[in-house]
């Protein structure tokens, strides 16, 4: 059973970051007992971790070709596995157990998820007089025992789990679309999109981490909902994003456009950063008397837009009834999301670029948003927005939020330089779209660029989830009015990737050609 991330970018730590990751040479019980417990209380809500067995680590990289395990170490681990999880873990606690192949070597993936019931203790030493129990945490690249006030405030922990992280009552296992959750697969290059034709969606999300709850009563967690369903606003009211565009008289005037954002995680995002890639974005040119070359400079850096926008969706409250809303105005481009940082970042600390917060407020959507290269966690969002804004020129951000840490506001101011000219003539609207065919001819040319799942992408597929469909009906399902060359291009994409195939393959051009899920 794969892992739902490619085996590289977990061995040579491009996707989960060194602090989740712990490597051993061979099979150690009572180390990896600790090592469970440690990711399973997931002191900082980084969402666990992975432990590689057969793997040696020097200097916190790992020894290629590994040493490997025998064959019949395989099965007599994970049945040992077993019998630790119910015996020398409290409460209970079994790590997902996945074994591959790596340089004609096998070693043994665990796969320990943060606990929904922490705190967990284990005992010290596995040795059958033993009687000494404790609990553990991870702090930078290590196991360790906690003490003192660690101990104290991981116990203040207990049922505390992160609302992404937590089992949704309300809602089914039907309600995880299958289709959207290959396509994330298939993005992240997960050797488990291969397989995953021949598990149930239940299995399948089981093994995506996204289903919980016992096997005869199986519920969806808060983050697969987010990430797999193509309506959960229907679950959380106010996942969105808001896009508000003031005309030049600003805020106080009267005329304003607001455009709405919503579905899946992945897809509100590409759809809302690619909204204002397109239509705010300006270069000026700025020459000079001294020299030929003349400075070029964007009235807002994108990598800051982009760090900013995914930052507030990553880390806003989603029990809490308010959407994500961008204001754009002449002078700046204001992102404000509730609640605000935790209460350990300091606003100085902050502006410096130096803030880290102790515990981060989602942790299952930080990881899927990792592994779609959206963010680097690790509290590198906020150094990235300063030197994004520094090399571009611009003015510094500014970042507030109240003594109650009750919502987190960031203000990118504009380049002078564009400033200039926006005073000089009016600030540009927003492109028009008519039937909003125009933004989602755009929206496929650069989903098919970049190659990944496009919001029209998700539409698609989704629209085929309920039957077969010809050209034609595949155009009104994502919005066109008629069959155009990027609907041709993205059906030969979408075909060519294996995503979709024909109804009628032996006859391509027949009129009755329909296309169809694999």
């Amino acid at each position: 059973m794969p892992l739902p991330l490619s085996l590289p970018e977990l061995l040579h730590g491009n996707t989960v970051e060194w602090e989740r990751l712990e490597f051993k040479k061979g099979w150690n019980p009572a180390a990896v007992v600790h090592a469970i417990c440690a990711f399973a209380n997931d002191f900082r809500n980084l969402g666990g971790g992975y432990i590689v067995l057969g793997i040696e680590e020097a200097n916190g990289q790992p020894v290629l070709p590994p040493a490997g395990l025998a064959p019949e170490q395989l099965d007599a681990i994970q049945k040992e596995l077993m019998e630790l999880g119910y015996h020398a873990i409290a409460p209970y606690y079994h790590p997902l157990a996945v074994p591959y192949e790596v340089d004609g070597r096998l070693i043994l993936v665990l796969w320990v998820l943060g606990g929904q019931t922490r705190p967990y203790r284990c005992k010290v030493s596995l040795a059958k007089e033993a009687k000494d129990w404790a609990y553990y945490i991870r702090k930078g690249s290590t196991t360790v025992r906690a003490t003192g006030a660690d101990e104290t405030e991981l116990l203040s922990l207990a049922a505390t789990v992160p609302f992404d992280d937590r089992l949704n009552m309300q809602a089914s296992v039907a309600d995880l679309s299958r289709d959207l959750m290959l396509a994330y697969l298939r993005t992240v290059g997960s050797d488990l999109a291969t397989q995953a034709t021949g598990l149930s969606t239940e299995a399948l999300g089981r093994q995506m981490g996204v289903v919980g709850g016992l096997p005869e009563a199986p519920f969806p967690l808060n983050v697969g909902l987010m990430m797999f369903n193509p309506e959960p606003w229907r679950y959380f009211p106010t996942m969105q994003i808001d896009v508000v565009w003031f005309s030049a008289a600003g805020p106080g005037g009267s005329k304003f456009s607001e455009k709405i954002f919503k579905g899946p995680l992945p897809q509100m995002l590409r759809e809302s950063l690619d909204y204002l890639k397109r239509n705010l974005l300006t270069e000026t040119v700025i020459k000079h008397s001294d020299r030929a070359e003349a400075t070029r400079v964007e009235n807002f850096p994108y990598d800051a837009i982009e760090e900013v926008v995914v930052n507030a969706v990553y880390h806003r409250g989603y029990d809490t009834r308010e959407p994500v809303e961008i204001r754009v105005e002449r002078e700046e481009m204001v992102v404000l999301s509730y609640p605000g940082p935790d209460r350990s970042v300091r606003l100085e600390q902050l502006q410096k670029g130096k803030a880290n917060a102790r515990r981060y407020r989602n942790r299952r959507i930080g990881e899927f948003l990792k592994e779609l290269k959206f963010t680097e966690g690790r509290s590198t969002g906020i150094s990235k927005i300063l030197g994004a804004m520094r090399e571009n020129g611009s003015p510094a951000p500014e970042f507030e939020f109240d003594e109650d840490h009750s919502y987190f506001l960031v203000r990118l101011p504009i380049h002078p330089a564009a400033l200039e000219v926006v005073q000089q003539k009016p600030m540009p609207e927003p492109k028009a779209e008519s039937g909003l065919e125009s933004g989602l001819e755009s929206g496929l040319e650069s989903g098919l660029e970049s190659g990944l799942e496009s919001g029209p992408e998700f539409a698609l597929l989704q629209a085929l989830s309920k039957g077969p469909l010809s050209r034609a009906e595949i155009a009104k399902s994502i919005g066109h009015k008629r069959i155009s060359g990027a609907v041709n291009r993205l059906i030969r994409s979408l075909i060519q990737s294996g995503r979709i195939v024909r109804t009628l393959p032996d006859k391509p051009n027949s009129r009755l050609q329909k296309y169809r899920l694999p």
